[in-house]
């Protein structure tokens, strides 16, 4: 079976930088930190609705969905607590929602095979989950090489708590798209399919809530591109039309991008002109 990694920021940021600078400037950190918190919480209410959605069945499925709510309850807790003791925010986080854009580009299919919903959800669980491995691993590294203050220190531990869980579920989730796909040929085909179609799902809900420099739309559209060309031939002008308004015309970026830049400009006016205006239109600093 295919097995896939998430892909860089456009290619070119890892992980790794992304959080090495996260660390470094307090209010950055404190945004992801109740980003991954909301994530988190977010997850109980949208397996919550896949149990209810299973009806029951299979059996086996519902117990252990059950317990990925309550792990994902209790890192939502950690993750709570730990941001009242530091002071942190506790409200919805700004900018682009990674989990809103990820079921905009889903819109709630409806499956009329429960295999098929099964399916579909382990795809998506086990791909997201993957994507929060990583983010998970670069955060332990880059604050591992911070100053150990002990706010660095308290925030390490918590998420060193969280990790082992979700690699968990990344193995539970493969384990079970590989034993449907084992049924048969078609199995795997689908199974593959499938995951084919949420790899780049993922992918561009990712980029989404990440990417707000200049030509970002265009960007969009071309992972949005990508999606469809996953998809059943007669399914793709439905799904790129009724999806596409909304990709190249996001008031939210335009709103990310002025508060961006008014919080570079009320920081440091020369920086503004000199690092913030180069980086915005992918040109090296004029310094």
């Amino acid at each position: 079976m295919t097995v896939a990694y998430p892909r860089k920021l456009r290619n070119n940021l890892s992980a790794r930088d992304i959080l090495k600078q996260v660390v470094s400037q307090r209010e950055i950190h404190l945004v992801t930190l109740n980003r991954y918190r909301y994530n988190e919480q977010r997850s109980c209410k949208d397996l919550t609705e896949l149990i209810e959605k299973l009806n029951g069945n299979p059996p086996e499925m519902i117990r252990d969905l059950s317990h990925h709510v309550n792990d994902e309850s209790r890192h939502a807790m950690w993750l709570t607590d730990l941001l009242v003791d530091i002071g942190g925010p506790l409200d919805t986080p700004p900018g682009v929602s990674y989990i809103d854009e990820f079921e905009r580009l889903i819109d709630s299919e409806t499956y009329t095979n429960p295999e098929d919903t099964l399916i579909a959800a382990l795809a998506a669980i086990n791909v997201t989950e993957k994507r929060g491995c990583e983010f998970f691993a670069a955060h332990i590294y880059a604050l591992k090489a911070a100053p150990q203050t002990e706010e660095n220190i308290k925030i390490r531990e918590t998420i060193e708590k969280i990790f082992p869980e979700e690699t968990a579920h990344v193995r539970w989730g493969s384990k079970h798209l590989a034993k449907i796909a084992a049924k048969s040929p078609a199995h795997r085909q689908k199974v593959e399919a499938t995951k084919r179609k949420y790899i780049a799902i993922e992918q561009a809900a990712y980029e989404s809530g990440m990417d707000i420099m200049f030509g970002a739309e265009m960007r969009r559209v071309n992972n949005l591109i990508d999606v469809v060309n996953t998809l059943p031939l007669w399914e793709r002008p439905q799904y790129l039309m009724a999806r596409l308004p909304e990709t190249i015309l996001d008031p939210e970026l335009q709103k990310i991008r002025i508060t961006a830049a008014q919080k570079a400009w009320d920081r440091d006016p020369e920086a503004f002109v000199t690092q913030f205006i180069p980086m915005f239109l992918g040109q090296k600093s004029m310094k």
